[in-house]
């Protein structure tokens, strides 16, 4: 078996077309990623987004080119399949999420590669079209519709809205939005901005106006807090930052804190991702595959592991739309819809991304 050889890290930057805003502080204004690669003994290559998010998982360029120093001995040599010696090394070097998660999604790929097939091959469908959803940030009432009516002329029908900073005024956007598009779909995302005394109240709120779910209403750390406000079977919870990990989610399930689970490829790979989604299956979760807010290149690896059995709700693969640009002609959406026949002819194009690279 081909063993890995070089692993190598090129960052590259995306303007957005606005500024994305979330939670009580953040904001985004570009792509500011790194493409990381794999190389193999037979040459084969594997490539993903490391999504760099110095303020959820405190990860920067600096502390990502670190890690990957530090962890480039102790892979180089090992077989591309033996993803027992490969995880132990990963699972040896704690949090770096990001970077870890793009390690497992390259060296998936570059070992597909090296099989002669592509990830999509080897990652094979249990359906054939899933919904999807776009994320809305913060943002003025007069933007944030105009940037849903992109993302709906693009195809899109679910609308994941960041909400948290001015709760009243949350609740007019939401108002506009469904006034606006009356045949999309609703869900909220608090990312912990919600108190406990408050949640019931806001949560009561955004079911009176037809919401499908709310993800992370509340602090991590108040999870007391989440499990009685899940026992109140307000609005189904989707949990995010509080099952970050194979670990974190064994004690929310535990704990049964949550309805349904958003995945994150960006920063638990294939590997996890696969693992996450048959413990959640187990215990009869519903789970979605989120975004990190990735290229239309880390939105298409995602999108691969959305269509896995077990995969129940619309799909947050539309942020590329945000971008302007990318290096991966994404397919589009139909009706609300991603089928599997267009994801797997969606390629990397080296021409695009050699625009957009910082070295």
């Amino acid at each position: 078996m081909a063993t890995i050889r070089d692993l190598r890290l090129v960052p590259f930057r995306i303007p957005l077309r606005a500024p994305l805003r979330w939670g009580k502080a953040s904001e985004m204004a570009a792509l500011e990623h790194a493409l990381l690669q794999v190389e193999l003994s037979d040459g084969s290559l594997g490539q993903a987004e490391v999504a760099i998010r110095p303020n959820i998982y405190g990860e920067t360029l600096g502390s990502v080119r670190a890690g990957l120093e530090y962890l480039k001995p102790r892979l180089l040599g090992l077989e591309a399949d033996d993803q027992e010696a490969i995880r132990a090394v990963l699972e040896s070097f704690p949090c770096n999420l990001g970077l870890k998660g793009a390690l497992d999604l390259a060296l998936w790929e570059a070992w597909a590669r090296s099989e002669g097939e592509g990830l999509y091959q080897v990652l094979k469908p249990a359906k054939h079209r899933v919904r999807v959803s776009y994320i809305l940030g913060m943002a003025s009432e007069e933007e944030m519709l105009l940037d849903a009516r992109m993302a709906y002329e693009a195809g899109v029908r679910v609308f994941k809205v960041k909400v948290g900073r001015d709760l009243e005024e949350d609740g007019r956007k939401i108002g506009r939005l469904k006034e606006a598009f009356p045949d999309a779909e609703l869900y909220a995302d608090a990312n912990e901005t919600l108190s406990p005394k408050e949640a019931e109240r806001y949560l009561l709120a955004w079911k009176e106006m037809g919401l499908l779910y709310v993800e992370e209403p509340l602090p991590v750390e108040e999870v007391e807090a989440r499990r009685k406000l899940r026992e109140k079977k307000i609005l189904p919870l989707i949990a995010d930052d509080s099952a970050m990990t194979p670990k974190d989610l064994r004690r929310e399930l535990l704990l049964d804190t949550f309805d349904i689970l958003n995945l994150k490829p960006a920063r638990t790979g294939v590997t996890w991702t696969l693992e996450m989604l048959a413990l959640a299956r187990e215990e009869g979760k519903r789970a979605m595959v989120g975004s990190q807010a990735q290229s239309s290149f880390g939105a298409y690896q995602s999108a691969l592991l959305a269509f896995q059995q077990g995969v129940t709700e619309p799909n947050e693969l539309a942020f590329h739309l945000k971008a302007e640009g990318g290096f991966l002609d994404f397919p589009t959406f139909r009706q609300g819809w991603l089928y599997w026949e267009d994801l797997v002819e969606a390629r990397f194009d080296e021409e695009a991304f050699r625009r957009y690279t910082l070295e």
